[in-house]
């Protein structure tokens, strides 16, 4: 697999030149992924379904330099030898085009044959449990890096997680509590959160006692005590997302519970709530968000916190520190593997630091 071994006790240079393709590039994600990349030190290959669509954000991001622009590579995910052509001389992929029901096996296969790291932004819950069911033993045995949902939804969660639990091996439950100024949702979004629905049958899905359960129970309003100033809020309890499927990956947690501000879940299921807007030059929201993980053993709770701006534009950094540290060989494991087991959770967030706030680890007792 292409990349060098980081020297102990030293900070790798970052992209140094290498090739990452985007698939998906021309999606809201895909740009800020292009973006971060650049700013990383390595060079993009524009890839994605919509030929048309990838020379115009390729020209555009390219502006006012003059040409050569970024290379484009057009494929489809039904045409293996156009995904072979555009992963060629790669050293990583990072797929940004959901919904990754459809594209993720046919981009895993492909960075298969190429023998590079695949990572993806997906959180998709079905299509990250169809990554690790149908790829860990493969991956594994050839020694490849997959990282599904590398993202906001997956990834932090699962990176906050892994380092509130320290040195606890176990815990009887982890909670991850997001709250958002509100949700604009992508086109994309809406698109991927109909596929999961489709998939489950319109009902929702938990994980207690150490699996995934599918029920129809109607959701359950909550109160949730966010650290200041965002304080208390109501939330939509067990509003699952993608954490369900990263953390039990690796921790021995038999409950998972994703909890989601009511303000952000009306947004998400209004159909009229528009796209997210620019409010800075680099293409942000202004929407705001706070990550509240607490896991909890017996009677001892961890808590990790997280805050930034931008759910979209922070699955960026998130994807891009990933392929980074795959390349300088600063992972724990191969195969099919989620934030937290492969890379050093603390320090990976640590890294995150000018796109995110971390608060102090925090443990009480509770009665």
């Amino acid at each position: 697999m292409p990349g060098t071994a980081a020297v102990p006790g030293t900070v790798p240079a970052s992209g140094s030149g290498r090739t990452v393709t985007v698939y998906g590039a021309y999606g809201h994600t895909g740009r800020f992924v292009v973006a971060q990349l650049r700013d990383r030190g390595f060079v993009p290959v524009f890839s994605g379904r919509d030929a048309e669509k990838l020379r115009a954000t390729a020209a555009a991001a390219s502006a006012p330099a003059p040409a050569p622009g970024p290379e484009v590579r057009p494929a489809a995910v039904d045409d293996p030898a156009s995904l072979d052509r555009a992963l060629a001389g790669a050293d990583a992929v990072i797929n940004c085009a959901g919904p990754f029901a459809t594209t993720a096996a046919p981009l895993i296969e492909a960075a298969l044959r190429a023998g590079i790291p695949y990572v993806d932004v997906a959180a998709e819950i079905e299509a990250n449990l169809d990554t690790f069911a149908h790829f860990a033993d493969r991956a594994r045995a050839a020694g490849a890096v997959i990282v599904p949902a590398m993202a906001f939804y997956g990834g932090l969660g699962d990176l906050l997680a892994t380092a509130a639990m320290g040195d606890w091996t176990a815990a009887d439950e982890a909670t991850v509590a997001y709250g958002l100024s509100g949700w604009h949702p992508t086109p994309g979004t809406r698109t991927a959160g109909t596929v999961s629905r489709e998939r489950r049958g319109g009902r929702r899905v938990r994980y207690t006692g150490g699996r995934l359960e599918y029920h129809d129970d109607r959701p359950t309003l909550l109160k949730w005590a966010f650290p200041d100033p965002m304080g208390t809020r109501e939330v939509v309890g067990e509003f699952t997302m993608a954490d369900v499927v990263t953390l039990p990956s690796h921790l021995a947690v038999p409950a998972v519970r994703t909890h989601m501000t009511t303000e952000a879940a009306t947004d998400l299921a209004a159909p009229d709530t528009p796209a997210p807007t620019a409010a800075d030059g680099n293409g942000r929201s202004d929407q705001t968000f706070v990550v509240d993980v607490v896991v909890r053993s017996g009677d001892t709770e961890r808590r990790a916190v997280a805050s930034g701006r931008d759910i979209y534009a922070v699955s960026a950094p998130l994807a891009v520190e990933a392929v980074h540290r795959i390349l300088t060989g600063r992972t724990r494991t191969v195969g099919v593997a989620s934030a937290g087991e492969i890379f050093d959770a603390p320090d990976f967030l640590r890294a995150l630091s000018p796109h995110i706030s971390l608060e102090p680890l925090q443990e009480r007792t509770v009665s």
